[in-house]
């Protein structure tokens, strides 16, 4: 027998949230009905006819029937009997009229798990206007939330060039292959290519560096290489930025290199150079006690962690311990692949911006709502503040006021229609993290990272951004 899936809603516009939602919910069972509130119902909570948004719905793939509703929700639930009823998991402690539908013939309600909370009609203003300055529009509604203006980011910007930055973690390099490709081989289903050009870049940690130095921040950079030729390009890259780098010695691995071999735009083979073991003892003593030493010089300190083995556990409880003595604010990012990764080693940080991905992972929790999650790694990190990042979705805010209490909000994303996603994390992190040194407001910090993140994914490539860049953007910017 099939087992039926309802959802309802008045569907302004398709935004992630109800992507979410839909795709949830189709997964419950074998057929997804869809209620669409009919303009009459739906009163001044209509933005779009009727008929434009139940042709939105019904070409969804999800959705396997739609129709509008022109009665109470209880009666249509009666009457189509489904098997399950769900709806949003910001709905789950509200009175909720559906549930004694339900119940009357033994149905189920469920709250979905993991959504983001959008306001259709936001999106309709802010996306069907044209124009490269509305993709930078502050939004009003939020800097009224939080009480600050644009002139009050634009003054905690330029205190950035006082801070004295310590960044460690894991030194990338990153060496991308352009091939011309001639065809399969005649002996093995492989891709013959011959190489044509070949240019390399400082990742990982070490952008993280690049950017805060962009920024204006004087930086101190800490981690790991090998004795090889990618050794050397780090060192005169870091150099060029202006990056002060203390780079230990490990003979026991390799800098580590991730080559990609590209054709027409495209990635044929990834190739990872590197080891993943934690460094030394000896290692570890050495880099915590230079940090130590020159610990009253800073005002911050970033982990930027890509699970190599340059932040062993052990190492960052040294660090975390020295920061915290001398009341030196901490952030941390770490970067998980696949189910490997754990952001909460972190403790005590000020600020984590991990994915919504790498929290899940983290945690082991699949099912909790996004405000739900991201309060249970606030807590088992003992962070002060939370920036749970949703991709193209933007990025959710969650905050520690007090003992007793929480406060959250979102900031959507500042560009929908990336030129390159690559360094949108990275700059997020550090401008986030410099504004909140130069401020210690977390909303103010994280519209200025949002933005950063926003900015850097409109050109090609990661490349450190400018103080200039950032300043020009929130100064042109427009209130909206």
């Amino acid at each position: 027998m099939k087992k039926t899936i309802f959802v309802s809603g008045n569907f302004n516009i398709l935004h992630p949230g109800h992507l979410r939602l839909l795709k949830f919910a189709r997964e419950l069972g074998d057929e997804l009905i869809v209620g669409v509130i009919s303009d009459k119902l739906g009163g001044d909570a209509i933005h779009i006819p009727e008929q434009f948004r139940l042709e939105g719905i019904s070409s969804n793939s999800w959705v396997t029937e739609a129709f509008l509703i022109n009665d109470p929700i209880n009666i249509v639930i009666d009457n189509l009997k489904p098997d399950i009823v769900v709806k949003g998991k910001e709905h789950q402690h509200n009175f909720n009229l559906e549930l004694e539908a339900v119940e009357s013939y033994k149905g189920k309600l469920i709250f979905s798990s993991g959504e983001v909370t959008f306001s259709s009609l936001d999106l309709i203003n802010k996306n069907l206007e044209s124009g490269a300055s509305e993709a930078f529009a502050l939004p009003t509604n939020y800097l009224n939330r939080h009480n600050f203006s644009s002139q009050d980011i634009l003054e905690s910007l330029h205190k950035i060039s006082s801070l004295n930055v310590c960044v460690i973690g894991d030194l990338i390099v990153d060496e991308y292959i352009t091939c011309d490709a001639l065809g399969m081989s005649q002996e093995d289903p492989s891709i013959v290519v011959t190489p044509l050009g070949t240019k390399r870049f400082v990742g990982g940690a070490g952008i993280v560096a690049a950017h805060a130095r962009g920024l204006g921040a004087s930086v101190d950079f800490f981690s790991i290489v090998g004795n090889d030729p990618s050794k050397n390009f780090a060192e005169d890259n870091l150099k060029d930025f202006g990056v002060n780098a203390y780079l230990e010695l490990d003979e026991s691995r390799p800098t580590t290199l991730k080559q990609r071999y590209r054709a027409k735009n495209k990635t044929l083979l990834r190739v990872s150079h590197l080891h993943q073991h934690s460094i030394s003892l000896e290692l570890q003593n050495k880099i915590s006690e230079v940090i130590k030493r020159k610990i009253s010089e800073y005002d911050l300190i970033v982990f930027s962690d890509f699970n190599y083995g340059s932040l062993p556990q052990t190492l960052v409880n040294k660090l975390t311990e020295i920061a915290t003595k001398n009341n030196v604010p901490m952030v941390a990012d770490s970067q998980s692949s696949s189910q490997n990764g754990d952001v909460t080693r972190f403790v005590g940080m000020d600020l984590l911006t991990p994915t919504e991905h790498e929290a899940r992972v983290s945690l082991h929790n699949q099912d909790d709502g996004l405000v739900t999650l991201a309060e249970k790694l606030r807590v088992k990190s003992a962070a002060k503040n939370i920036m749970l990042k949703l991709a193209e979705e933007g990025v959710l805010l969650h905050q520690n006021i007090d003992r007793l209490k929480t406060g959250t909000d979102r900031i959507r994303s500042f560009n929908l229609n990336p030129a390159d996603e690559a360094g949108a994390g990275d700059s997020m992190l550090i401008a986030s993290a410099l504004t909140y040194a130069t401020s210690k407001n977390f909303w103010l910090a994280a519209l200025v990272g949002s933005i950063a993140a926003g900015l850097q994914i409109s050109r090609i490539g990661n490349s450190p951004l400018s103080f200039k860049e950032l300043c020009d953007t929130i100064e042109n910017a427009q209130e909206n």
